[in-house]
């Protein structure tokens, strides 16, 4: 066999490694691994590869964001600024028909302004969103879809783990993406609101049980100055970090380490941590930073077995000899990504996706901190889709409500799964808004 062919055999059983259930990383590298040492018959490259490969991942000087950043996220959703944000939202939404959805997105995406994180948004609102719009006779399915749907912000709106992990692959400045994500991911938060607006109009019942509001009792009523108070930490939290990055006085890695030290005094002046609250975040930041790194390792061994295999420039030939050209591409690219979202986290899509496609884009001339956008926004809806929606997961067994199924969860999602690939899309036609802001 060719080295294309058995590196279309490897690609294949990966993927079927994966569906069986075998961890990512693993599958990824002892996959590479193999097939590096088949391919050129020497076992002595693939290990010199794998050496590299932890070498290169772990000198990487913007891989330090990754742990600073979670562990920022983790702290901030300690300190319970999560709650105040949507209070202060769902206090000026509440009057208006799928007002708290429109307040729970809002939250969500200022909470995403400085966790990065879609897995402590989808828990931090799961508690505070879902019973509320439960109380008010909200559907349970929208209550849940709502979290869900807006739960994505944190992987385009910046600081986020995921344009870091594509920074880091595609050999990209961390600050240039975060600069990239803030169009996308402002737009997405307003689709999503005008998506709940047109609901609540033509199809009111997916948003009330009845189709129709019911008056809050005990309305919780907030002063301007009130609302200041709530907001003000965290508008503190985002001028350090975002404005740090976009005013050039701060390199992401110091933005991260800020924003570390101001969450960690704001947990403390609260009183919503202790020293083993801290201790606990310590640990959990060291798993999640583990887990990233393990990934980035295996999927730069990955990409090494993919230009060994030759599998980007067949591809990048099949493409040239049927003239698809840049259209595409761009739906092959998104096809695909849609389809490894039912299989895969959005890390491991990115991961797998980006060195197969970026020898291809490349020489399109395309503006790669764009394609990245691109990338994480097509994989992000994967966290809305079965079977493996993780934001959904999440949700399920964060809710304590036996009535509400993961079907539910799901079904729920899914008018919010739609309008992120309308803005996919959108985002595809118009490169400009993903790259108004860069330099």
């Amino acid at each position: 066999m060719s080295p294309f062919e058995i590196g279309l055999i490897s690609v294949v059983a990966m993927v079927a490694m994966i569906y069986l259930g075998v961890y990512i990383p693993i599958a990824l590298g002892v996959v590479s691994f193999v097939t590096i040492w088949i391919i050129r018959d020497n076992f002595e490259l693939p290990l010199a590869l794998l050496k590299v490969a932890v070498g290169d991942s772990v000198t990487e000087y913007s891989f330090a964001t990754i742990p600073l950043f979670t562990f920022m996220g983790l702290i901030v959703s300690k300190a319970g600024l999560g709650e105040d944000v949507y209070r202060v939202m769902n206090a000026m939404f509440r009057k208006i028909m799928g007002g708290v959805g429109m307040a729970t997105v809002g939250a969500n995406a200022l909470f995403a302004a400085v966790t990065g994180s879609s897995i402590a948004s989808a828990s931090v609102f799961t508690k505070v969103a879902v019973p509320e719009m439960i109380k008010l006779n909200y559907n349970k399915r929208f209550a849940v879809g709502v979290v869900a749907g807006s739960s994505v912000l944190g992987m385009i709106i910046p600081p986020s783990a995921m344009l870091i992990i594509y920074a880091i692959v595609a050999e990209q400045s961390v600050g240039h993406m975060f600069l990239a994500g803030v169009i996308p991911g402002v737009m997405l938060a307003f689709a999503y609101i005008l998506a709940i607006w047109v609901m609540s109009k033509v199809w009111p019942r997916f948003v009330m049980q009845d189709g129709k509001m019911v008056e809050p009792q005990d309305q919780e009523h907030l002063g301007a100055g009130q609302m200041l108070l709530l907001c003000l930490p965290l508008a503190a939290l985002v001028l350090t970090v975002l404005g740090g990055i976009y005013t050039g006085w701060l390199t992401p890695v110091e933005a991260g380490a800020a924003g570390a030290a101001l969450g960690l005094v704001i947990a403390v002046l609260r009183g919503k941590i202790d020293l083993k609250g801290f201790w606990s975040a310590l640990l959990e930041t060291g798993h999640i930073t583990a887990a990233i790194l393990f990934l980035i390792t295996a999927a730069s061994i990955y990409s090494r077995m993919l230009g060994i295999a030759g599998i980007p420039n067949a591809l990048g030939s099949f493409l040239e000899t049927y003239q698809l050209g840049f259209v595409g591409v761009m739906i092959i690219l998104v096809f695909l990504m849609l389809f490894l979202g039912t299989l895969l986290d959005t890390a491991s899509i990115i991961l797998i996706v980006v060195p197969l496609f970026l020898p291809i884009v490349e020489p399109l001339g395309v503006n790669l901190a764009w394609f990245g956008i691109i990338v994480v926004v097509g994989a992000e809806i994967g966290l809305l889709t079965p079977p493996l929606g993780i934001s959904c997961f999440v949700i399920k067994s964060t809710i304590n409500d036996p009535s509400i199924t993961l079907k539910d969860v799901f079904m729920g999602a899914l008018p919010f799964a739609a309008v992120m690939l309308v803005v996919l899309i959108i985002l595809i036609e118009f490169p400009i808004l993903s790259t108004a802001l860069l330099p």
